[in-house]
């Protein structure tokens, strides 16, 4: 080795040892005679000191160096002067006392700066993402997830379970997104698809008798992409047999993330036990499916309160099927007209037709407070003229709104409602700072339905995947009324983000072609596509079930990243694009000939 030991681990008890070191220049300073650089590795930062009297080689080597060169010294560790420590490095106590430099590589001047915490327009770090990872905040982030993966595999081993990896060349079958096609070239015509998920290679896993499998895995799903979406991602995969009620796994999960947070974020903040949502529920109060659990903002449904109302808006809503839900945003009765209007901007992003507000104004006379003192001067909205007193009173009850306090509205298709007053919840939580990063909120989302229907193809999909298994007693229900039937199918959330999901799965070939019948498969479709998975499933399969979640997304709010591309290594843009490589990107006639593919148009 070029160095023996590492810049970030000294200190005092190094002190009069002579080491040799390697990194890069991370600053220079010159101060006339003495040069002093901060030498860095992935391991931190220590100052090493070029002195002209005592090494006068070593000082003509420092005038030379610049940010980035990547630089070996030897020295000697000594104590810094009294008064000189720097209590901000890990190192601050120390310096070492150049007797011998030798510069392994210059550099270029990089395109932005490596050793200060700037704003760099992300296109720039993308091309130059070698250089964007030795930034200090991107090592921490890689670190964290190294250290997240290496707990996973140590937790999960302790309980048994086996590591096991599952091909990436695989058939395409339907799961729900878009596959990544790989042609074949000993087989014209025929491909192979990367696979979205190992899905129903860990079923199969189970029938082969495992038991209890997990794997950190790859998996590729062509479908466009958002902050906390790539093409390529990375999974926990986990899968059990002989369980049969979903708090078989969702007890593991919960010890395994409290234990995870504890471990490697310790000053973070976790509830425990996670609370077990029903879908339904979540859906009203938050709006969302991924609800965040930091604040309240719960929505409440206002529909009976207004279904008669004078104001249109209202009880046309209710009376075309719609709904009518509210939130209080607290002590925001103050909202400007501009304000207000970019809530109505926000809403009409989301599908509404706008907002509709109601500020209660808080009394002139200090001490008087409570919806006893509301008159209906104090009541300002757009709709006051069709609102009696009593009703503003009703819908402040329900809401939980007093003087003082903003009262948001919508109304509409209960999708679009939900979609709406979920987004300015979210909303109106950043505005009013209750967004606590150092709280991680987690919750069990149950009781999904287990099909929905898709209204312009005129059919049934699954809510979570075709291999759930219905809820007991609700079997039956298959043939007379599939809408109403709850799958055993569960998701992991935690501030506001999905981190992953799973259910008991189906076991049987008989449940599972009646599954594959409802959902507009024929029997000779279904054995073409699924085939292994049924005559799986007679070979005595075992009940079982897991979960799989985004180690990319667990990674991203564990470093308190804004996107999931913060904390992988080579990620690519929004567009799908590696703009450091160039890629996706042509390949010669050659390749496509002996693939036997022609580009359409040429």
């Amino acid at each position: 080795m070029l160095k023996n030991h590492n810049c970030g681990e000294l200190g005092a008890k190094h002190i009069e040892r002579e080491v040799t070191l390697a990194g890069w220049v991370h600053r220079r300073r010159d101060h006339g005679g003495l040069v002093f650089i901060d030498l860095r590795d992935r391991s931190g930062l220590v100052q090493v000191v070029f002195n002209p009297e005592t090494s006068p080689a070593s000082h003509v080597v420092a005038r030379e160096l610049r940010n980035e060169y990547v630089l070996m010294v030897t020295g000697q560790v000594s104590g810094r002067p009294a008064g000189t420590e720097n209590p901000r490095m890990a190192t601050g106590e120390i310096e070492v006392l150049v007797k011998h430099a030798e510069i392994l590589n210059p550099s270029k001047t990089p395109p932005f700066y490596i050793n200060e915490e700037v704003e760099v327009d992300e296109a720039l770090r993308l091309q130059y993402r070698y250089l964007d990872l030795r930034r200090p905040r991107m090592q921490d982030n890689l670190t964290l997830r190294y250290r997240i993966t290496k707990f996973i595999r140590d937790f999960l081993d302790e309980k048994d379970f086996i590591e096991i990896e599952t091909p990436i060349l695989i058939k395409s079958t339907p799961e729900g997104a878009r596959d990544y096609l790989v042609p074949s070239r000993l087989y014209p015509g025929k491909f192979y698809a990367l696979p979205q998920s190992p899905q129903q290679l860990k079923q199969l896993l189970m029938v082969a008798g495992y038991e209890r499998y997990f794997q950190i895995a790859r998996c590729f799903r062509d479908e466009d992409l958002r902050a906390d979406r790539q093409p390529e991602f990375t999974q926990l995969d986990l899968e059990m047999s002989f369980v049969n009620e979903e708090e078989d796994i969702l007890i593991l999960m919960e010890e395994l993330f409290v234990e995870m947070v504890a471990r490697l974020t310790p000053e973070k903040k976790v509830n425990r036990p996670f609370p077990r949502l029903p879908y339904r529920e979540v859906m009203l109060k938050y709006g969302s499916d991924k609800p965040d659990l930091r604040y309240g903002l719960d929505i409440s449904d206002i529909s009976d309160l207004v279904k008669d109302s004078e104001f249109g808006v209202f009880s046309r809503a209710v009376s075309e099927g719609g709904y009518v839900r509210a939130f209080t945003a607290t002590g925001c009765a103050g909202y400007s007209r501009r304000q207000l209007d970019e809530l109505g901007e926000l809403a009409r992003t989301y599908g509404a037709s706008g907002v509709i507000t109601i500020s209660l104004q808080a009394p002139e006379v200090a001490g008087i407070g409570g919806l006893e003192s509301l008159t209906q001067e104090m009541v300002r909205s757009a709709a006051a003229r069709f609102l009696s007193l009593d009703l503003v009173k009703s819908v402040a009850r329900r809401s939980g709104a007093a003087p003082g306090d903003l009262i948001i509205i919508v109304a509409g298709p209960q999708i679009i409602v939900e979609r709406t007053l979920g987004s300015l919840r979210q909303e109106m939580a950043g505005r009013l700072g209750l967004l606590d990063p150092d709280v991680f909120s987690f919750a069990f989302v149950v009781g999904f339905p287990l099909l929905e229907w898709k209204e312009q193809e005129s059919r049934w999909e699954p809510m979570h995947h075709m291999f759930t298994t219905p809820q007991e007693g609700q079997i039956p229900l298959l043939d007379s009324d599939p809408g109403k039937v709850q799958g055993k199918h569960y998701d992991l959330v935690c501030n506001g983000y999905e981190l992953g999901g799973g259910s008991i799965r189906i076991h049987t070939r008989e449940l599972q072609e009646k599954i594959f019948g409802l959902l507009g498969y024929s029997p000779e479709d279904a054995h073409e596509r699924f085939g292994h998975m049924l005559d799986a499933f007679e070979y005595g399969a075992p009940p079982h079930g897991g979960i799989a979640f985004g180690l990319d997304r667990v990674a991203m709010i564990m470093a308190g990243a804004p996107n999931i591309r913060e904390v992988i290594p080579f990620p690519k843009t929004q567009s799908a694009t590696d703009l450091m490589t160039d890629s996706p990107s042509s390949v010669p006639e050659q390749q496509l000939a002996e693939l036997h593919i022609k580009i359409a148009g040429e």
